[in-house]
């Protein structure tokens, strides 16, 4: 039922992306033909037909949510997503701008001038103020700050305090307490008397006069026990919590694995400072998963879909500079052979069989590896283990698929020397390409570094010399 619903909802937003673009075309076809007609863009305004389809499209954009906008804006070229920003409700700038990625959040702020900009981020919590506050102007910031109350702004600055990595950056401020020495009816009171309850919200937090916080109580606890029981004696005592210094990849890992709704965030005292959701961890583990897919391409950061060209370029260059690097090294070892290549001109069609099917099982290792360092799966006491079943795979993929293409080499060249050295060749890439898709992205983790950066780009330039000079070399012992 649920994906059912998850794949209607897909649908609609797809359609209202489809019913977009075909007024903005309705739209661009208008213009065209003023344009052709001798008029100016400023006659637009006065077109009948433009009109109509403008305000066709802005009682659609009024009917959607901020996240399916924000969609929408994502999947449009700059100038009709400039044409679109503009077209939408002023009120809803600020969740439109928390929702989009981060590069195309630079390119609607770009657009909005200060006084906008300030009222959309006022708005907004003071936690998601926080996300979108490393794009924004730092004079919008600075006023932003002096236009809060206290608290808002001490938890703002609480919030910016810590890297975007860690709990601390991912709390929200909207908490429910209570004292244990009160009644559950005293605690109903309480809860009717707030009016509006915080989303994703499941327990409040039971702390002490020193706001330490010493048990949760779970709302249907509240709602299905006897309203005269103490909370002290309902109350849960053994809870998951969090402090903010924590990484934000072991808290999302917690709340899979206890599925959380939300936690109490604490500081080195105890005291109850703020709350993680799921709504939040569920943000940080999309956005730092689409980061990882890039990464392994090698992009730096993430890319608009319609950056300039400039820019886009820009955001390449690093990892291809250095794949540019690695293809002349691999090159070098070919150079190493050329007496062989001339000799039996066969090796050079056959080369590019050995380097791929190295790089795509030295891949799907990587994958699995990187992973597994990031739910913190492999240890010191497993990482053997791991390393001899990777092994164990990559000679059995070696003995079955090396034999496939020694055999095939061998009826289409008819030469058994031959298929014998392309049989080994894969064997032994095989072997070389686990044990790279294994200890790349280990020695990163090692390092300290993302291990899904350029992990790809190492592994390609591994198997790819190693393939040529295994495949050259053997040719050269065996053949010539």
């Amino acid at each position: 039922m649920t994906d059912a619903l998850e794949n209607q909802s897909q649908d609609n937003l797809e359609a209202s992306l489809a019913q977009v673009q075909t007024l903005l075309a309705n739209m661009r076809g208008v213009e065209e033909l003023v344009l052709r007609q001798g008029g100016a863009r400023e006659d637009l305004a006065n077109d009948r037909e433009y009109a109509g389809y403008l305000a066709e499209l802005q009682a659609r954009l009024e009917d959607l949510h901020p996240a399916d906008i924000a969609y929408i804006l994502e999947a449009l070229p700059q100038d009709e997503r400039r044409l679109v920003w503009n077209l939408v409700d002023a009120e809803h700038n600020g969740e439109i701008l928390l929702e989009v990625s981060d590069s195309v959040r630079e390119t609607l702020i770009e657009n909005m001038d200060k006084a906008e900009l300030l009222a959309a981020a006022e708005s907004l919590d003071t936690d998601e103020i926080a996300d979108i506050a490393p794009d924004l102007p730092r004079d919008v910031i600075q006023e932003l700050l002096t236009s809060l109350d206290t608290q808002k702004r001490a938890h703002l600055q609480s919030a910016l305090a810590y890297p975007e990595d860690t709990v601390g950056a991912l709390m929200d401020f909207e908490m429910v307490t209570i004292r244990s020495d009160v009644t559950l009816e005293v605690a109903l009171r309480y809860l009717r008397r707030l009016g509006e309850l915080p989303d994703q919200l499941d327990k409040l937090f039971v702390v002490d006069r020193g706001d330490a916080i010493i048990g949760v109580l779970p709302l249907k606890r509240l709602l299905t026990t006897d309203p005269e029981a103490s909370v002290a004696a309902v109350m849960v005592e053994d809870f998951v919590k969090f402090h903010p210094e924590d990484e934000a990849d072991e808290a999302s890992q917690a709340f899979e694995r206890y599925d959380l709704v939300m936690a109490p965030v604490v500081d080195a005292q105890g005291r109850l400072i703020g709350r993680l959701t799921v709504d939040a961890v569920v943000d940080y583990i999309r956005e730092s998963t689409g980061a990882d897919m890039l990464s392994m391409a090698g992009l730096k950061e993430e890319e608009d879909l319609f950056s300039s060209v400039w820019r886009s370029a820009k955001n390449r260059w690093m990892w291809l500079a250095v794949n540019l690097v690695t293809a002349f090294l691999a090159s070098r070892v070919i150079g190493a052979f050329e007496g062989s290549i001339e000799k039996l001109a066969t090796l050079a069609a056959l080369m590019p069989i050995i380097a791929g099917i190295g790089g795509n099982s030295g891949n799907q290792t990587i994958a699995l590896i990187v992973r597994g360092l990031a739910l913190g799966q492999i240890t010191q006491a497993n990482a053997r283990r791991l390393i001899v079943k990777e092994l164990g795979v990559a000679l059995f993929n070696g003995l079955v698929w090396g034999s496939v293409v020694g055999i095939v080499t061998w009826l289409l060249y008819d030469s058994p020397a031959l298929g014998g050295v392309m049989a080994l060749s894969m064997l032994l890439n095989l072997l070389v390409a686990s044990l790279a898709g294994i200890f790349v992205p280990m020695l990163l983790e090692r390092m300290n570094r993302d291990p899904a950066i350029g992990s790809s780009v190492m592994l390609t330039f591994i198997t790819d010399s190693m393939g040529f000079f295994i495949f050259l070399g053997l040719a050269t012992v065996l053949l010539l």
